[in-house]
């Protein structure tokens, strides 16, 4: 429970990657076959993070 005063401290990091699992478990339950590592890599961004960092 956060203290009374409005003191809560926000984890960006640890909101982002809860909002990515939440969208893998989304893609993954409306899938009808599991979800190939090319489909997991969309769900994640990760050729858009790539590309932003240069590799």
């Amino acid at each position: 429970m956060a203290p009374v005063g409005g003191t809560a401290v926000q984890d960006h990091v640890a909101l982002a990657e809860i909002e990515l699992c939440g969208e893998l478990i989304i893609a993954a339950s409306e899938a009808e076959e599991r979800l190939s590592l090319e489909s997991i890599d969309e769900v994640l961004r990760v050729r858009e993070e790539r590309e932003v960092s240069g590799r």
